[in-house]
């Protein structure tokens, strides 16, 4: 369901936005725009697995976040953690000129698997509150 959740949301929702917003927020900002959009995105699709997975939701969005980890999803999201492993090699390597790419990279990729984190953890039950009145 995170995956289908995540589709319609990116395609039917986030894409559209941006086409339309694009003209109106000027080329220099629809990177970050983007970014914003697809955290909004994760964190909802974070919402809707943890709903889906009583439960454990946490656990749910966990195995979600662990499939969205392992292949370039950057034609849907942002998140490229292949990259992020490439980045961090040559980087350790001793190759210095990766280190500022390397760092954002590894930022966005913190933002964007946190939005989905926080959607998952805005999904949990609230306990119920104590009460000195009795239930009858």
């Amino acid at each position: 369901m995170g995956w289908a959740t995540l589709c319609l949301i990116v395609f039917l929702l986030e894409r559209p936005l941006l086409h339309w917003t694009a003209l109106v927020i000027g080329v220099q900002w629809i990177a970050t725009a983007r970014l914003g959009l697809d955290c909004a995105a994760l964190a909802a699709t974070g919402w809707v697995v943890g709903r889906l997975a009583r439960p454990s939701p946490m656990l749910g969005v966990l195995v979600f976040a662990a499939t969205l980890s392992v292949w370039d999803f950057s034609f849907i999201v942002q998140i490229n953690m292949p990259w992020l492993f490439r980045l961090v090699v040559h980087t350790l390597s001793g190759d210095g000129n990766y280190l500022s790419s390397l760092v954002s990279t590894a930022a966005s990729q913190a933002i964007l698997f946190g939005s989905l984190i926080g959607g998952g953890l805005l999904s949990r039950q609230r306990a119920k509150p104590v009460s000195i009145i009795d239930d009858v």
